[in-house]
């Protein structure tokens, strides 16, 4: 049986999560429970420490790092041991290399595994999904992470909380940290804004989890009653313009509410396209999504059913609806959505908005190939067959005059408008029936006396007839305009987006699931006629891998298919999806040409590489080779006796343009490696003492001062690469210095938190540059100024920007202060966390 994880979540550090886990330690040990510590950092806080007492402690396990000892949780031994609850704090923490786990939330799992209990500790900011957040609100990257899904697994989180005045002052007391760090803790990390903001995270982090354990408890019980326990907020959309006004009403009443929720819902038909505006809808989502709330789209042939039945399913508490736009008139048939949401809606609030758009004609859906529904259907049927034998009720059938056939010609017509052609040719027939029987003599006999009588019956039937099939005809032709109406909109928003250079393929993609209320979809495409389907892209859940296995399949040529899984499509919906079709292909080709590009122009920067360095060959290196080559010549000449002086200034040329020479092709063969990639840094522990020294060699000793303290700590990178990278900086920083000397100094940069930096600067005192040239130095075969040639290719400092980055770290140019230029070696700087040694002084409890 997998153990139970039991979480205390903190906003910040000292906030006394350690203290509320070993609380509950002791709890538990005095109710019998088998309790033991895993490990707990006390961080030489007396309290904490005074809580480990009477705990039961398991040896941790020492591993040296670094020249420095530490103690990990030692995991094989609290598996031997088998407690029922092991406490194992910073559940972020990153073990020490040579663990048996890189990290402690894994060590964790092993524990849950083996049927262990475990009681753990962990700050908002060490869960993955907010570490961005936390760098932007605090300026401070964190290092350790632990993933989400991990706490979310945990069977209990509960928040240790305090407010930023109360912790500011435990950090003041010496209750933390210790008194020299106090000072930097309050006015950088610990600052009031940071720690209110991070308190906000915290609790709403808290507040989804307890959300989510609240729905699955209401699934699991199948509660369909409202608990107002959170304000969530349902905007009906409509597809109309009145959606913005709505969803920004809406925006309001939720920040009236800390913790509220929007999510505007539309309600599509389940006959096809959608009869709203794709443009509107598109906007409208995307205005839903920048105010933090969420779009959804459901289907439903009944708005306010689906509207409803959405609002109760996720435990909604108000629903935002605008003002009816139906005229006056149309109210006579039936009430409309916000009326029926309103008497329907229970113990949900309604709130009706108005808007400029009230009364201005509703957003009419379109219509199935049938056109009418089926109550309209029936109504239409009770007209054409039940209304000829009341209307001859009313009647009595006592008189025969004009008015009795107008009077069965207008209820023909009305079956015509309300049911279609058949009830109307059915009320047709049994009106002229009954006219023949009950008006027209002979009485109640179907023989017709006067010839006039036959011809007014026929006439009577040739008008209803046909009153009743233009009728249709034009309910026809409204229901064919509705929806090219729609098809023109939706194709115009696609030819708007083709113009624009909309290249996102899954927006596309989704926007076709949305336009067609589809499930997925999926675009699929093989290299020849019957090879294997791949995906090229998909949008929802459980895309098809082949076109056969989509409810609607639309070939682009042979080798691509749009294949849309859900619902049967309508023959009429395949027109508008063909052009979706295509615009997907198109898409797929830009995104294919963008790749292209790409590659062109990597392949342009190569030749203007190669060009550049065929110029240095003919120019560059010609020049020192030109030099020894004298010089040779010189020395052998026969006809020539140099000097003892003489010959020794000949070699000194040749010496030199040797070493110039060398460091060209040096430099060249650099670039060549980082160009493609072969630069493989052999990283190990290093002392800057090692590598200075050696990258200052061929610089003139009096043109350089050295400022790198013995003390500074260990660097891990290759020093092969940095003593390459820094000797390039140094003699570009000599050539441009001028009078004085180069000034080389090393320094850890202290941040808070555990990651710090070292700094290496290379600052000269020379014409210096101006900031938008600062990048362009490092790109190769750039000399700025007015450099002469000869004097070197512009390789030096793009490569040491490639060395650099190749072990990890960076370079960067700056000002220096006074005039010049500085050049910052940055690399990251992990600092060893020694366990405190027990005799060490304790700070006072709060």
């Amino acid at each position: 049986m997998r153990g139970r994880l039991r979480i205390y979540l903190g906003a910040a550090p000292g906030v006394g999560k350690t203290c509320a886990m070993l609380g509950e330690a002791h709890r538990r040990r005095e109710r019998g429970a088998d309790v033991v510590v895993g490990v707990v950092e006390d961080h030489g806080r007396e309290y904490t420490a005074a809580l480990l007492a009477g705990l039961e402690t398991v040896p941790r396990r020492s591993l040296e790092h670094r020249g420095s000892v530490f103690a990990e949780m030692d995991v094989d031994a609290v598996l031997a041991r088998g407690p029922a609850v092991a406490l194992v704090d910073e559940l972020a923490h990153s073990n020490v290399p040579g663990s048996r786990n890189a990290k402690r939330w894994q060590d964790v799992q092993e524990l849950l595994d083996a049927g262990i209990d475990v009681v753990s500790t962990v700050n908002i900011q060490h869960l993955e999904s907010l570490s961005d957040v936390v760098e932007g609100i605090t300026g401070v990257r964190q290092q350790e992470a632990v993933p989400d899904e991990v706490v979310r697994r945990a069977e209990q989180i509960e928040l240790v909380d305090m407010t930023p005045e109360a912790l500011r002052r435990r950090l003041a007391h010496g209750n933390v940290y210790a008194p020299e760090k106090v000072d930097a803790a309050l006015s950088n990390y610990f600052r009031p804004g940071n720690l209110t903001a991070l308190r906000e995270l915290a609790l709403l982090w808290t507040a989804d989890r307890v959300d989510e354990y609240l729905q699955r408890y209401r699934a699991d019980n199948r509660i369909k009653d409202t608990w107002q326990a959170r304000e969530r907020i349902v905007v009906g959309l409509t597809g109309g313009p009145e959606g913005s006004t709505l969803i920004r009403r809406a925006a309001r009443i939720a920040a009236k509410g800390s913790g509220s929720e929007i999510l505007a819902v539309y309600v599509a038909r389940s006959d096809g396209l959608t009869g709203a505006s794709p443009g509107e809808l598109t906007g409208q989502r995307a205005l839903v999504e920048s105010l933090g709330g969420s779009f959804h789209s459901v289907l439903g042939d009944n708005a306010a059913v689906a509207l409803l039945d959405f609002a109760r399913g996720v435990n909604a508490t108000q629903i935002v609806l605008g003002s009816s736009r139906r005229k006056a008139w149309e109210w006579v048939l039936g009430p409309g959505v916000g009326a029926t949401v309103a008497r329907d809606a229970g113990d949900v609030d309604v709130h009706i908005v108005t808007h400029e758009h009230v009364a201005t004609g509703r957003v009419r859906p379109i219509r199935r190939i049938a056109r009418l529904g089926p109550a309209r259907t029936s109504v239409g049927w009770l007209l054409g067959v039940a209304g000829p034998l009341l209307l001859t009720w009313i009647l009595g059938g006592h008189r025969s005059d004009s008015t009795d056939m107008l009077l069965y010609l207008a209820l023909t017509v009305a079956a015509a408008l309300t049911g279609g052609l058949f009830p109307a040719l059915a009320s047709a027939v049994i009106g002229s029936l009954l006219i023949n029987w009950y008006f027209t003599p002979p009485l109640h006999t179907l023989t017709v006396a006067d010839p006039q009588n036959i011809l007014a019956i026929a006439i009577f039937l040739a008008v209803a007839l046909a009153v009743a099939y233009v009728v249709d005809l034009a309910a026809a032709r409204t229901a064919e305009a509705a929806r090219s109406r729609a098809e023109a909109e939706t194709l115009s928003f696609l030819a708007g987006s083709v113009l624009s250079g909309e290249q996102a393929l899954p927006a596309l993609l989704e926007r076709v699931r949305e336009t067609f209320q589809m499930e997925s979809v999926a675009l699929l495409e093989r290299s020849q006629d019957f090879g294997p389907w791949t995906c090229a892209g998909a949008v929802g859940p459980a895309p098809v891998s082949r076109p056969e296995q989509a409810d609607v399949d639309v070939p682009v040529g042979e080798q691509l298919a749009l294949a849309l899984s859900g619902r049967v499509l309508p023959a009429g919906d395949r027109r508008v999806l063909g052009a979706f079709a295509a615009q997907a292909a198109v898409m797929l080709d830009r995104r294919r040409l963008g790749e292209e590009a790409a590659e062109a122009r990597r392949l342009a920067e190569g030749n203007r590489i190669r060009t550049a360095l065929l110029a240095a060959v003919s120019h560059d290196l010609r020049t020192p080779l030109a030099g020894i080559k004298a010089s040779v010549s010189s020395l052998r000449a026969e006809d020539i006796r140099w000097s003892a002086e003489d010959e020794a200034e000949l070699l000194a040329g040749i010496e030199e343009g040797a070493d110039r020479l060398d460091h060209l092709i040096g430099n060249l063969l650099d670039m060549s490696r980082l160009q493609t990639g072969a630069v493989v840094p052999l990283v190990r522990e290093f002392d800057l003492d090692e590598v200075v020294p050696l990258a200052l060699r061929g610089v003139p000793a009096d043109a350089v001062r050295l400022d790198v303290s013995e003390e500074m700590p260990l660097l891990e990178g290759d020093p092969g690469l940095l003593e390459r990278a820094l000797a390039n900086v140094v003699e570009n920083a000599v050539k441009y210095q001028g009078p004085g000397q180069v000034l080389v100094s090393g320094s850890v940069l202290r941040l808070t938190g555990e990651q710090d930096r070292i700094e290496l600067r290379v600052a000269d005192h020379g014409p210096g540059i101006p900031d938008q040239a600062k990048d362009k130095v490092f790109e190769p075969f750039q000399r700025y100024g007015d450099t002469p040639r000869g004097v070197g290719v512009g390789l030096g400092l793009a490569v040491a920007r490639g060395f650099t980055e190749a072990m990890g770290g960076s370079l960067t140019a700056e000002d220096t202060p006074g005039g010049g230029l500085t050049m910052v070696f940055s690399f990251p700087y992990t600092r060893p966390q020694p366990h405190p040694h027990p005799e060490r002084p304790k700070g006072d409890t709060a």
